[in-house]
């Protein structure tokens, strides 16, 4: 049913933003109906019946509607073009209606808890009547749809606010399960367990809130990009013989579909301008048609064919490949109007690692003065996370 909707809404002719719109949209309206039914439906059966715990529960879904609506005007903001304001677009503003639907979802779980707490220490028979017990009934199987139709659409374009509005709904199918075998158990055994079960599904509840809203946090922070997008540019980048290689890979992502990345891409310091602007040129155009990603390249000149200079270069090289082979070394430079020898470069220390960057140095000035002679010696240190 829902790859019916996409392949109805997903055309390939459309932006990714496009279609990550509509499928976001069509999320948030089938969200809408499904509560405003379930609201209608369970307030008209409370107050014919004259249940309090009905009426209660379709407070509950109008609840669940507005959240609804809050995903709906998300993905209408996050899918408004670029402006004057917001040069890099809206697309964040989905993490926004995310994050708020995460904070409903801890506040929710916090009133879950002080209630359970509440049942355990004051315990209180279930009174379940058939029509209640038909209406609760109904009422996971649709939240348990509505839980199905989220994830699904969600997963589809890799939405962090339909996976909190997915977790929601699938809170309240557990919740209210809960409340069913509670019953069941007290019928047949006369156990009270009801605030018990209550609060471990609280805890669980309250867990999955927060780390929701961790999430959103992240992204509107600006959070590592993750290791497949990390690998699809950096084998991308491989693939490329003509240049030499590439480093100071930088990510930064404004939203779903806003991702912009810069890299030092080192070439041959005998090419003349106008190739090396061909060269990257078709790299930054290649990395938006088949990744996505506006990229902006950086030009290295290497003097591959200085003797004198590569012979110090794989000499420093070993050195610090000696040191650790996690080590990467760029931008290498040697200054011989300096007295003696300045050699310079940049050297990339991947995350976590056991020394100090005063600690490197030594290690390297120490082999450098030992194996080459008396050289000064410069090091710009890198620390770059995305390793």
């Amino acid at each position: 049913m829902f790859n019916f909707f996409l392949n109805k809404l997903i055309k390939e002719g459309n932006s990714a933003a496009t279609n990550r719109s509509k499928v976001g949209i069509l999320a948030a309206i089938l969200g809408l109906i499904s509560n405003g039914v379930l609201f209608a439906s369970k307030l008209l059966i409370g107050l014919l019946s004259g249940s309090v715990s009905i009426m209660a529960d379709a407070i509950n879904n109008l609840s669940d509607a507005a959240s609804s609506i809050l995903t709906l005007v998300g993905f209408k903001v996050a899918s408004k073009p670029a402006d004057k304001e917001h040069p890099y677009g809206h697309e964040r503003f989905e993490y926004i209606s995310g994050l708020i639907v995460s904070f409903l979802v801890t506040y929710v779980g916090i009133q879950f808890l002080q209630s359970s707490i509440k049942k355990i220490m004051q315990p209180t028979a279930l009174n379940l009547t058939p029509i209640i017990f038909i209406v609760l009934l109904l009422s996971v199987l649709v939240k348990f749809w509505q839980s199905q139709m989220y994830r699904q659409l969600g997963k589809s374009i890799r939405s962090g606010s339909l996976k909190a509005a997915a977790q929601d709904s699938l809170n309240d199918v557990i919740t209210t399960a809960t409340v069913l075998v509670s019953a069941g158990v007290e019928l047949l055994t006369g156990w009270q367990i009801d605030g018990y079960m209550g609060l471990g599904i609280a805890i669980y509840i309250l867990y999955s809130g927060i780390m929701m809203i961790r999430d959103f946090i992240n992204e509107l922070m600006g959070s590592r990009p993750t290791q497949e997008e990390v690998e699809a540019m950096e084998n991308k980048l491989s693939a490329y013989t003509t240049i030499l290689g590439y480093h100071d890979l930088l990510v930064h992502n404004y939203g779903p579909n806003k991702r912009f990345a810069s890299v030092h891409i080192e070439v041959n310091e005998e090419w003349d301008l106008h190739h090396a602007h061909e060269v990257i040129d078709k790299i930054e155009k290649e990395f938006k048609k088949d990744l996505q990603v506006d990229l902006v390249c950086h030009l290295d000149p290497v003097p591959v064919n200085d003797g004198e200079f590569m012979v110090v270069y794989q000499q420093v090289l070993a050195i610090v490949h000696q040191l650790n082979l996690e080590l990467r070394l760029h931008d290498f430079r040697i200054e011989k109007s300096q007295n003696p020898i300045l050699l310079s470069f940049d050297l990339v220390v991947p995350a976590k690692f056991t020394l100090s960057d005063q600690e490197i140095e030594a290690a390297i000035q120490r082999q450098l003065q030992r194996k080459i002679g008396e050289y000064q010696m410069q090091i710009t240190f890198d620390h770059n996370y995305l390793l």
